[in-house]
């Protein structure tokens, strides 16, 4: 199943993985914020998105993941790598030089994931969940404060 994970971009009348999405960002409001300005591409597995990451082109040489997901059943499985993989392989056809990726400055298992994948700390954006969101968010416990970028030097 993982050898070669291949990504489907989601047409304009395909149904968005709303239930995936979700799983890395806390409210449809954050999500509708960038969703309808970037381009959506699934991981299927018997006919079911099980990944799903979110690419946003932001000039000509910059381009963001804005969303990251796997389903909780197949995480640990390699998925998200590969995904990241077609991430760069798109930004990479793509022309793109940076491909930026952020997550909470507190989680750090998905910090190590990225910076496996070559991606370094770029900048850290202070009370980025406290302004951006309503509600506090929590992490195993932890308020959700700042947001750590990680940037990938790509096509240089």
């Amino acid at each position: 199943m993982l050898d070669k994970i291949e990504t489907r971009k989601l047409e304009f009348n395909d149904e968005i993985p709303y239930d995936l999405l979700l799983l890395a960002d806390e409210t449809l409001e954050a999500i509708n914020k960038y969703i309808s300005k970037s381009e959506i591409y699934v991981y299927e597995y018997q006919n079911k998105a099980i990944g799903v990451f979110v690419f946003e082109v932001l000039n000509s040489k910059n381009a963001e993941i804005k969303n990251i997901a796997v389903t909780k059943s197949f995480q640990g499985k390699g998925i998200g790598s590969k995904l990241l993989e077609n991430a760069i392989a798109i930004a990479s056809e793509k022309g793109i030089e940076n491909l930026s990726i952020g997550t909470p400055s507190v989680s750090l298992k998905q910090i190590k994931l990225y910076e496996r994948m070559g991606f370094i700390k770029s900048k850290k954006i202070k009370d980025f969940y406290i302004k951006n969101y309503v509600a506090p968010i929590f992490e195993s416990g932890v308020q959700l404060i700042d947001m750590q970028v990680l940037t990938k030097k790509i096509n240089v």
